[in-house]
């Protein structure tokens, strides 16, 4: 095939994938709302649900908690089989060698958090629960970035080169190349954000995510006091006000590194947004992508404090849960098409560097 020629793409697939990302927000969903719950234990076998078969489990029997584990396992096992058939097609009908990977990667991703999921309830361990959580967010990426890998703008990626060929500004050229100053300040800022998702998954899991009770400050000071005696004190207070489990203080710092974390990933995705408009200007898709990500990570700070104030409300938890999920894959999409951008730059350069050896520029040579 031509290397100007673009690549065709197959729309079923690429909508097929954009589809499993959807429905992979949605399970994140449908946890979140078991945690947020306390349905983790609702049914107590695995993978039947009550001894029967899960698919025939007589909806007159999904009440309470049971409604939100039952539904999130259903959930779960759709994305199982669209994550099925979507690696199968990939290994069929996509050309590229290493999205044939990706879509077996994707299928090994899957069956792990399945099994996590059940070994979670069979053992009844909630620790595994934070590994299961954290599991659910890369597999969200990757559905994510196949549902691009497919799109019609990652095929024909000559999109970037005619863009420059028809300018031939050597500003825009130096601007393109910033980029990897400032995918490096992007990457750092999402690997920042999937360390707080650990951290918040680790605080839902032990069900402290109101070991604090206050914000913005924690039990009326800038940095509470976590001796025993305080502890004590304050789970005095719980247990005759709301009946809350007691807290330790481990608990209490790790909310604390949470909200700071938090003011962290707030700062940092504030100068990504400021040096993506700077270098590369405010009409360029990646400047108003981190714009998006921007007012993103502030929606969240104020879920987050929103949790707090409603006393840990479930649709607000989840909500934050949700947030979570989609400033991390901003992020790591921002980072993807970056990179992919970059990575014309070499052919760009060596065309610009031809035609000005011939006394022409590229904007003459797409004129013609």
């Amino acid at each position: 095939m031509p290397e100007n020629e673009p690549v065709k793409i197959n729309r079923p697939l690429h909508w097929f994938a954009v589809l499993t990302a959807l429905f992979t927000f949605l399970l994140l969903g449908a946890g979140g709302l078991v945690t947020s719950h306390g349905a983790g234990m609702s049914v107590p076998d695995w993978p039947n649900s009550y001894g029967y078969n899960m698919f025939l489990f007589p909806p007159s029997k999904w009440i309470g908690g049971i409604f939100y584990e039952h539904t999130h396992r259903l959930i779960a096992s759709g994305v199982g089989l669209m994550t099925t058939i979507l690696a199968v097609w990939l290994w069929l009908k996509d050309s590229r060698p290493w999205m044939h990977w990706v879509g077996v990667g994707a299928f090994l991703l899957v069956v792990a958090q399945g099994i996590l999921g059940g070994l979670r309830v069979v053992l009844v361990d909630a620790q595994l629960g934070i590994f299961h959580a954290i599991i659910g967010q890369l597999f969200f990426v990757l559905t994510c970035a196949m549902a691009l890998f497919t799109s019609r703008w990652w095929l024909n990626n000559q999109r970037w080169s005619s863009r420059f060929s028809v300018s031939g500004s050597a500003d825009s050229l130096k601007a393109e190349l910033q980029l990897r100053g400032l995918r490096t300040l992007v990457l750092f800022t999402t690997i920042l954000i999937f360390c707080q998702l650990i951290v918040g998954a680790t605080m839902r899991q032990q069900h402290a995510g109101l070991a604090i009770p206050d914000f913005p400050l924690a039990y009326g000071k800038f940095w509470p006091d976590t001796n025993a005696a305080a502890v004590q004190s304050y789970n005095e207070h719980r247990m005759a006000v709301v009946a809350e489990n007691p807290i330790t203080a481990f608990q209490i710092i790790l909310q604390m590194v949470h909200r700071i974390v938090a003011l962290a990933i707030g700062v940092l995705t504030g100068a990504c947004a400021w040096q993506a408009r700077r270098r590369l200007g405010k009409k360029d898709p990646l400047a108003k992508l981190t714009l998006f990500w921007l007012a993103l990570i502030l929606g969240q700070i104020l879920l987050g404090a929103a949790t707090i104030w409603s006393n840990k409300a479930a649709d607000v938890a989840t909500a934050h849960v949700l947030g979570g999920a989609l400033s991390l894959v901003t992020g790591a999409l921002w980072y993807i098409i970056a990179f992919r951008r970059s990575a014309v730059l070499p052919k760009i350069a060596s065309a610009i560097t031809i035609s000005g050896a011939y006394g022409t520029t590229p904007a003459m040579t797409a004129n013609k």
